[in-house]
């Protein structure tokens, strides 16, 4: 897991009602573009690859925004290959060093994508690793166990299912899914396990980053390993601006 995005100034401005959904793959189109053009150069750290999605909130407080995927150019500039409206937790979000687990909260921060999931079967065209979910699929989030956010079939024994996810009972959500890697490459306890980008459920999420099934299948499709994919989750301005730092 990487650090939290930078604490800083608004860079990025966004005016209420004049930024539209780009259909993917086609770039979006302006005003959105003049918006969005420039996010990922003004960022300090895009995560080394050549593939970045952007979950941008309005604000810590908001839940819901928008995820942008972008395509880095060989002259080392970046393009938005698409777009879709996006939900973060209930109760907005946090910076992901201080989160606290069962705080319904999105972590800010740049992570990588280790591996896809699903109830259903893969896209067409998905290049992460891709892993079906069974009857015996949980994803564990007791701090007791070893198994502390991970995947596990068949729950352990110092596994508690009251504190772990039974993902098949998410036929919704998790039809397709991208682990996000907070708290996953070495986990601290309490702080949260379980953070996924996922198709939209009825609301907003318990602290994932979700947005449409079509939008998900997109992504999926787009996505790809050899790329080093990453994902920046933060907002538009306040402490946990998506900006230069």
């Amino acid at each position: 897991m990487r650090p939290a995005l930078a604490l800083g100034s608004v860079l990025l401005l966004l005016a209420a009602g004049t930024v539209a959904a780009a259909p993917a793959p086609a770039p979006a189109p302006a005003p959105a573009a003049a918006l969005w053009g420039s996010l990922p150069e003004r960022m300090a750290d895009t995560g080394g690859g050549s593939q970045l999605l952007t979950a941008l909130a309005t604000g810590p407080g908001a839940t819901s925004g928008w995820l942008i995927w972008w395509d880095r150019r060989r002259d080392g500039s970046w393009t938005a290959a698409g777009a879709a409206k996006a939900r973060f937790g209930s109760k907005g979000l946090t910076e992901g060093s201080r989160r606290k687990q069962g705080t319904f909260t999105t972590p800010t921060g740049l992570y990588d994508l280790p591996y896809a999931f699903g109830i259903s079967p893969a896209p067409k065209g998905v290049g992460h690793a891709y892993r079906r979910v069974t009857k015996k699929s949980w994803w564990c989030q007791d701090n007791r166990s070893r198994s502390y956010n991970r995947w596990v079939e068949g729950l352990p024994a110092d596994c508690r299912a009251s504190e772990s996810e039974h993902l098949v009972t998410y036929r919704e959500q998790y039809a397709h899914a991208l682990v996000i890697g907070f708290n996953y490459h070495r986990p601290v306890r309490g702080r949260g396990a379980g953070i996924f980008l996922h198709v939209n459920g009825r609301g907003a999420t318990a602290g994932c980053v979700s947005v449409p099934r079509r939008a998900m299948a997109r992504i999926l499709d787009w996505a790809d390993p050899a790329r080093d994919p990453h994902i920046a989750i933060g907002t538009a301005w306040g402490p946990t601006a998506l900006t230069r730092y």
